[in-house]
């Protein structure tokens, strides 16, 4: 079964897909992001707010949040935790 978690704003993803969860804030980053709005594979689910951390998905899209990198690093790792203990 898919595990979902939140990514701020309503939007949720599949946490199997997930292959990293980085800041945007380094120039290889800023490539990639800018690269995926170019060939239309870039998912903002900022809801226009300043974008924070960038999920790379195993189909090479790449999905904006406007949550921290953190935050969503602790959201699936929780989401992990409940998942064994049923």
């Amino acid at each position: 079964m898919s595990r979902l978690i939140h990514i701020g704003f309503g939007n949720i993803v599949n946490t199997e897909k997930i292959i990293a969860v980085v800041s945007p804030d380094s120039a290889p980053i800023k490539r990639l992001v800018q690269n995926a709005k170019e060939r239309g594979t870039a998912i903002d689910a900022t809801q226009g707010r300043k974008t924070k951390a960038v999920l790379v998905m195993e189909n090479n899209q790449v999905v904006l949040s406007a949550l921290l990198p953190e935050t969503i690093a602790n959201r699936a790792q929780a989401e992990n935790a409940d998942n064994e203990e049923s």
